[in-house]
Protein backbone atom coordinates (compact mmCIF):
# COMPACT_ATOMS: atom_id res chain seq x y z
CA UNK A 1 0.00 0.00 0.00
CA UNK A 2 1.66 3.17 -0.94
CA UNK A 3 1.49 6.00 1.45
CA UNK A 4 3.86 4.82 3.95
CA UNK A 5 5.90 7.85 5.19
CA UNK A 6 3.35 10.41 4.75
CA UNK A 7 -0.23 11.59 5.29
CA UNK A 8 -2.44 10.62 2.89
CA UNK A 9 -4.94 13.52 1.82
CA UNK A 10 -8.58 12.00 0.68
CA UNK A 11 -10.30 14.47 -1.43
CA UNK A 12 -13.30 12.12 -2.21
CA UNK A 13 -15.29 9.58 -0.64
CA UNK A 14 -14.82 6.89 -3.18
CA UNK A 15 -10.64 7.47 -2.20
CA UNK A 16 -11.58 7.77 1.42
CA UNK A 17 -13.21 4.05 1.49
CA UNK A 18 -10.67 2.26 -0.89
CA UNK A 19 -7.81 3.70 1.13
CA UNK A 20 -9.53 3.35 4.81
CA UNK A 21 -10.62 -0.47 3.28
CA UNK A 22 -6.97 -1.12 2.99
CA UNK A 23 -5.83 -0.03 5.57
CA UNK A 24 -7.91 -1.74 8.13
CA UNK A 25 -7.13 -4.99 5.89
CA UNK A 26 -3.24 -4.24 6.87
CA UNK A 27 -4.37 -4.69 10.55
CA UNK A 28 -2.31 -1.43 10.77
CA UNK A 29 -3.03 1.31 13.26
CA UNK A 30 -4.76 4.67 10.91
CA UNK A 31 -4.78 8.08 12.68
CA UNK A 32 -7.06 10.17 10.89
CA UNK A 33 -6.84 14.27 11.14
CA UNK A 34 -10.07 16.07 10.60
CA UNK A 35 -9.01 19.56 9.73
CA UNK A 36 -10.13 22.53 7.76
CA UNK A 37 -8.45 25.28 5.90
CA UNK A 38 -9.78 28.30 8.35
CA UNK A 39 -8.67 26.51 11.46
CA UNK A 40 -5.74 28.48 12.60
CA UNK A 41 -4.56 25.27 14.92
CA UNK A 42 -4.92 22.73 12.28
CA UNK A 43 -2.53 24.61 9.96
CA UNK A 44 -0.28 24.68 13.36
CA UNK A 45 -0.32 21.09 13.84
CA UNK A 46 -0.23 19.94 9.99
CA UNK A 47 3.89 20.05 9.65
CA UNK A 48 3.56 18.09 12.84
CA UNK A 49 1.29 15.39 11.68
CA UNK A 50 3.62 15.19 8.37
CA UNK A 51 6.20 14.85 10.50
CA UNK A 52 4.84 12.07 12.72
CA UNK A 53 3.93 9.69 9.77
CA UNK A 54 7.68 10.10 8.44
CA UNK A 55 8.76 8.53 11.66
CA UNK A 56 5.87 5.99 12.18
CA UNK A 57 5.95 4.52 9.15
CA UNK A 58 3.48 1.58 10.63
CA UNK A 59 1.10 3.67 11.19
CA UNK A 60 -1.42 5.01 8.51
CA UNK A 61 -1.84 8.69 8.22
CA UNK A 62 -4.81 10.31 6.91
CA UNK A 63 -5.77 14.02 6.51
CA UNK A 64 -9.94 14.47 5.78
CA UNK A 65 -10.79 18.18 5.45
CA UNK A 66 -14.66 18.36 7.13
CA UNK A 67 -15.59 20.91 4.30
CA UNK A 68 -15.17 18.20 1.36
CA UNK A 69 -16.03 15.55 3.10
CA UNK A 70 -18.78 16.50 5.70
CA UNK A 71 -20.55 12.63 5.85
CA UNK A 72 -17.27 11.38 7.01
CA UNK A 73 -17.08 14.24 9.59
CA UNK A 74 -20.22 13.62 10.75
CA UNK A 75 -19.97 9.24 10.28
CA UNK A 76 -16.99 10.30 13.22
CA UNK A 77 -18.95 12.75 15.11
CA UNK A 78 -16.14 15.63 14.66
CA UNK A 79 -17.70 18.49 16.26
CA UNK A 80 -14.23 20.48 16.94
CA UNK A 81 -11.18 20.71 14.38
CA UNK A 82 -8.37 19.55 14.59
CA UNK A 83 -10.00 16.19 15.70
CA UNK A 84 -7.66 13.06 15.23
CA UNK A 85 -9.22 9.49 15.38
CA UNK A 86 -7.21 6.53 16.31
CA UNK A 87 -8.35 3.53 14.47
CA UNK A 88 -7.48 -0.10 14.56
CA UNK A 89 -9.28 -2.98 12.25
CA UNK A 90 -12.19 -0.61 12.19
CA UNK A 91 -12.82 0.22 15.46
CA UNK A 92 -12.04 3.83 17.30
CA UNK A 93 -9.65 3.09 19.94
CA UNK A 94 -8.85 7.00 21.03
CA UNK A 95 -9.85 10.66 19.81
CA UNK A 96 -8.26 13.33 20.36
CA UNK A 97 -9.67 16.99 20.19
CA UNK A 98 -7.13 20.11 19.85
CA UNK A 99 -3.64 20.40 17.92
CA UNK A 100 -2.05 18.78 21.44
CA UNK A 101 1.57 17.22 19.72
CA UNK A 102 2.78 15.60 22.82
CA UNK A 103 -1.04 13.46 23.12
CA UNK A 104 -1.36 12.42 19.67
CA UNK A 105 2.79 10.70 20.03
CA UNK A 106 1.65 9.27 23.31
CA UNK A 107 -0.95 7.71 21.74
CA UNK A 108 0.95 6.52 18.72
CA UNK A 109 2.92 5.05 21.08
CA UNK A 110 0.33 3.33 23.30
CA UNK A 111 -1.39 2.09 20.37
CA UNK A 112 1.39 0.44 18.74
CA UNK A 113 3.08 2.64 16.30
CA UNK A 114 6.78 2.18 16.20
CA UNK A 115 9.49 4.87 15.54
CA UNK A 116 11.38 3.88 12.21
CA UNK A 117 14.99 4.11 12.57
CA UNK A 118 16.54 6.62 10.83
Amino acid sequence: MSGEGEVIACHTLEVWNEKVKAANESKKLIVIDFTASWCPPCRFIAPVFAEMAKQFTNVVFFKIDIDELQSVAEEFKVEAMPTFIFMKEGEIVDRIVGAAKDEILEKLLKHGGLVASA
